[in-house]
């Protein structure tokens, strides 16, 4: 059984609370935050879980193996080496620092101590991504030409963090799990509409060394509520809508075939393909239940998560990298790995 403290009960914490309450495997034996009101309302929720105000206090409680921590980014680096340094597994929200200096030395301590660390990439863990992954590595695609996603609604405004931090990583880290290929540069431009406040719309292009095109579009200022991923390969295209309730995601067999004319060998044919269209059956399984059992199964099996401390290392690069281009008017940034 693994004994669980988690560091944050606001926005995000209760989620991770109930689940690894209701995971086998595991028991919410603590929880922290540092308003008193959310900790009364836990308590009705839980009568019998500790509670402190004192992150200290719950990362040093012997009885406790894992540390999930879902607070403000900027607090995340100094949590997760503290639990690592206690000898706690760690399961921490995105991103899992805030620079990438931070997010190397998180992984070097987990490895020296052999721990568990898990980033809450999300959307890694939901059928509609895990079955995308699958459908490329099976070849079923083709030859992946773009990867084009769209994230945006009306706020909620960050104030630590711009949009990219905030939204861009959840379709950053959805594009490094599903995809083969990791792009090798990248480009980005952004503005923020509320004075001194970070930049609340970004457009972001990612190169690849193939014939292969990346880009995501973040907004915390559009009327409507938008969540679509449409990848591009040489057999078949997919559009994945997060927001419909039923057919989440849908494969067309549609597309171009390219050919030389008969006549002349430098001039190109193309033809178009239209086919059938179908949804894979999804169980819908909660994102976080799936997670939580991932982590759980790690910690016990001593195996590496899918969404471990290097990938939450990647994204931050890539952040790194597209705010470095984002402060330049889009200069082109070659991402290091």
């Amino acid at each position: 059984m693994i004994r669980v403290g988690v560091i944050g009960y606001g926005y995000w914490g209760p989620n991770l609370v109930r689940n690894f309450m209701a995971a086998p495997g595991s028991a919410v034996t603590r929880v922290c935050d540092l308003r008193k009101e959310r900790l009364s309302s836990l308590g009705k929720l839980y009568p019998a879980l500790k509670t402190c105000s004192d992150s200290t206090e719950l990362i040093n409680d012997p009885q406790i193996d894992a540390v999930v921590i879902a607070t403000p980014v900027s607090s995340h680096f100094e949590l997760a080496m503290g639990a690592l340094k206690a000898g706690k597994h760690v399961l921490v929200e995105k991103p899992l620092a805030t620079t990438s200096d931070q997010a190397r030395k998180l992984v070097e301590e987990a490895a020296a101590r052999n721990l568990t660390v898990l980033v809450d990439h999300t959307f890694v863990y939901t059928d509609a991504v895990r079955k995308i992954r699958e459908l490329i590595a099976s070849g079923e695609l083709g030859q992946i030409y773009y990867y084009d996603a769209v994230r945006v609604n009306l706020g909620l405004f960050q104030h630590d963090v711009n949009v990219i931090w905030d939204l861009a990583i959840h379709d950053l880290s959805i594009m490094d799990y599903v995809l083969p290929a990791r792009p090798v540069a990248i480009s980005a431009t952004g503005i923020s509409h509320v004075p001194g406040q970070p930049e609340n719309v970004a457009y972001i292009t990612l190169f690849f060394d193939s014939a292969q095109i990346a880009h995501v579009h973040v907004n915390w200022l559009t009327p409507v509520k938008v969540r679509h991923t449409l990848i591009g390969g040489s057999e078949k295209m997919i559009l994945y809508d997060d927001l419909e309730p039923s057919e989440k995601l849908k494969v067309y067999d549609k597309g171009i075939s390219v050919a030389p004319g008969p006549e002349d060998v430098y001039r190109m044919l193309v033809s178009y393909r239209s086919g059938d269209m179908w949804a894979p059956r999804l169980e819908n399984t909660e994102a976080l239940q799936t997670e939580a059992l991932h982590f759980i199964d790690c910690v016990e099996n001593n195996k590496q998560p899918e969404t471990d401390g290097l990938a939450g290392l990647r994204m931050v690069n890539m952040i790194e990298a597209a705010e470095t281009s984002l402060r330049d008017r889009g200069r082109l940034i070659n991402i290091q790995w």
